[in-house]
C-alpha cells in the first residue's frame, strides 16, 4: 500500500469538478484508491464519496492505492491536485 497526502489547491474545495476528474483518472487503474480527510473516508471512483469528505481548500488529503499498479494511479491523482484544474477562480 502506498500512502501520500496533498493539499486541496481549489478555493471551493474539493467539489463535483476536480471530484470527477479524478474519478476519470481512478478508472485507468486496476488498484483501489481512497481519500482519506480527517476521519471520513472516500472511494476515488465514487463522486458522492469523495464529494461528501467535505475538504476545503487547503485541507490535507491523504491519497492511499493498493494493488498491482499502486505507484503510478497515486503519482495521477496526485497530479490531480498539483495542477489545479478544476475551480474557475
Amino acid at each position: 500500500m502506498k500512502r501520500l497526502n496533498v493539499v486541496v489547491p481549489w478555493h471551493n474545495g474539493l467539489n463535483l469538478r476536480p471530484a470527477a476528474r479524478m474519478i476519470r483518472v481512478a478508472q485507468k487503474f486496476h488498484s483501489t484508491i481512497v481519500l482519506k480527510c480527517g476521519e471520513k473516508i472516500g472511494d476515488v471512483r465514487s463522486i458522492m464519496s469523495v464529494v461528501m469528505l467535505c475538504a476545503t481548500m487547503g485541507a490535507v488529503i491523504t491519497i492511499e492505492a493498493k494493488g498491482e499498479d499502486e505507484e503510478i494511479a497515486i503519482q495521477a491523482i496526485t497530479q490531480v491536485f498539483v495542477d489545479g484544474d478544476g475551480d474557475p477562480d
